[in-house]
């Protein structure tokens, strides 16, 4: 057993590194709305309309694609509040809840996993603006490698400045990234009659209910597995249960329903493309940079405070730069075209760390862990471990919805670990 260090430090953290080895004291707690903007930033993600594009084109309007993305991002939704919550509740980050769930040496695994993933999203987010601006605006393909390192770099700097530089960027995309959809989706409905004949009818067969179910939870199940990375900052259990339901079932499924409209009218799955061809080209541009930068700020936000977990720092801001650049050679590589496999990883082997996490803390802890300074804290949690590689087993092999799977049989096999052992 060892104990877990920083009591004497505590005191003397700068609050400018956002807390990475402690608790957020009280006194820099928020309310909902500035939590609130920086997950529905966090949300508002081309990727996330690809994959509505895919499921909008193999499903009917009603009930199918409305029950699809009303049932995929209330799973997603009710995961990312429990999530939340334990992150309200314990001021703790998700890696930092980690150390309770599966030990001090054992919580590497998820600084290992989660800093890897968001460092991937990060790549691909920085390969998506260069190839999408470099065919909006029909640049020169030798611009795409020298666009892809000042994106890669530049991006950072929000997540450089921590929560506060998160959320001043927020409260302006936000709300004018609402606006153009809401005028994309006013001309659609005119280049449509006025809604007359919304969406086709699928392809028959192309996607079971579930595979579709998995595409609507899978592509934000990493990030919000770390959505206490945000909610340690929240005042209270309302404003930090809220903004993840409010982000991640309306933010997650209005960016699926976009994405399925626009493939139906425009045979297009970015907003982006779609205001383009609308004869709104500025805009386009426009919601592009906003689209693609709130969730690249948070990304590498997210994987900077893995990387002071991984390495006991609280130099938070240069695994932010130190991400940001690995994120961009990534993305020089190819990261573009890994996007597919990449989403089919993150389903399987992140949603059981937060299973895990959620059944440490409720069922073990009963929803207050000890102060992480004097806690003592073994190498290694071996129930947490055997409950994580359950749930990663389950979302492997059992039929159903991988990251459904996964989140629940860990959670189960932690309980049942907790109280028969």
């Amino acid at each position: 057993m060892i104990r877990a260090e920083g009591g004497g430090d505590a005191a003397n953290r700068s609050c400018t590194e956002d807390y990475p080895l402690s608790a957020v004291p009280s006194d820099a707690r928020q309310g909902f709305w500035p939590i609130a903007m920086v997950l529905l930033g966090f949300t508002f993600f081309s990727a996330t309309m690809w994959g509505g594009a895919r499921i909008g084109a193999a499903s009917r309007f009603w009930p199918d694609l409305v029950g699809i993305i009303v049932f995929g991002s209330a799973i997603l939704g009710v995961y990312v509040a429990g999530l939340g919550y334990v992150g309200y509740r314990s001021g703790l980050s998700t890696v930092l809840s980690a150390r309770f769930a599966f030990g001090d040496v054992g919580s590497r695994w998820s600084d290992i996993l989660l800093g890897l993933t968001q460092v991937g999203w990060y790549a691909w987010g920085t390969a998506t603006i260069t190839i999408v601006l470099a065919r909006l605006l029909a640049l020169d393909p030798r611009l795409e490698a020298p666009l892809m390192v000042v994106f890669g770099l530049a991006f950072c700097m929000t997540a450089y400045i921590g929560c506060r530089g998160l959320a001043a960027l927020s409260r302006v995309s936000v709300p004018t990234m609402l606006l153009l959809i809401a005028a994309s989706g006013s001309v659609a409905l005119r280049d449509l009659g006025n809604g007359a004949c919304l969406l086709p009818s699928g392809t028959a067969g192309a996607l079971t209910f579930a595979e579709a179910l998995t595409i609507v939870v899978g592509t934000f199940v990493a990030g919000g597995t770390q959505v206490a990375n945000w909610t340690r900052f929240a005042g209270s259990a309302r404003a930090a249960v809220g903004s993840t339901l409010l982000a991640f079932f309306f933010g997650n499924g209005l960016m699926v329903a976009v994405g399925a409209v626009g493939a139906a009218v425009y045979g297009l799955s970015d907003i982006v493309e779609v205001l383009a061809v609308q004869g709104l080209l500025s805009a386009g541009v426009l919601m592009l940079f906003l689209n693609i930068w709130t969730t690249q700020d948070n990304t590498i936000y997210n994987f900077s405070v893995a990387g002071c977990h991984f390495f006991r720092t609280e130099r938070r801001r240069l695994f932010t730069f130190a991400g940001a650049a690995a994120g961009t050679l990534l993305a020089l590589l190819g990261m573009y075209d890994w996007l597919i496999p990449y989403m089919t990883l993150l389903g399987v082997f992140i949603p059981p760390l937060g299973g895990a996490i959620m059944a440490d803390f409720f069922i073990r802890y009963r929803g207050l862990y000890p102060a992480i300074e004097g806690a003592v804290i073994p190498r290694f949690n071996r129930q947490g471990l055997a409950a994580y590689a359950a749930g990663s087993l389950a979302a492997l092999v059992v039929p159903g919805i991988p990251p459904a799977n996964g989140i629940a049989v860990a959670f189960l096999v932690y309980a049942c670990l907790v109280r028969f052992t």
